[in-house]
């Protein structure tokens, strides 16, 4: 099992992020189950002021540069991640062309 960290950031606006918190309460049942398809078994995500953090676990063989975005191939879902980029601004460290932004673990307490 393998356990993920990425970060993004929310449009600084009160009013889009009420609506982003809101959807994230009924979440569309269509990208719950594509989520699982490409193989994540959890998901969490935080947030702190307009920073949100994410964190997910999935199978060995998950690569999310690869795999994370397979689930748009179902238009339901495509349809999801256009409304949600509505809300979102990579984090300043971002790579040219990256969304959520990858965060390396730097301490493990097991």
């Amino acid at each position: 099992m393998k356990h993920w960290a990425q970060a993004l950031d929310l449009v600084d606006d009160p009013a889009l992020i009420a609506e982003y918190e809101q959807h994230h309460q009924r979440v569309w049942p269509e990208v719950l189950a594509a989520l699982r398809q490409i193989g994540i078994q959890e998901m969490r995500i935080y947030r702190s002021g307009t920073r949100l953090f994410m964190t997910f676990t999935t199978g060995d063989d998950f690569d999310p540069s690869r795999d994370y975005q397979a689930y748009v191939a179902d238009p339901k879902c495509r349809q999801w991640d256009e409304l949600m980029r509505r809300y979102q601004r990579p984090v300043p460290a971002a790579k040219a062309g990256e969304w959520w932004s990858p965060m390396r673990c730097v301490f493990e307490m097991k």
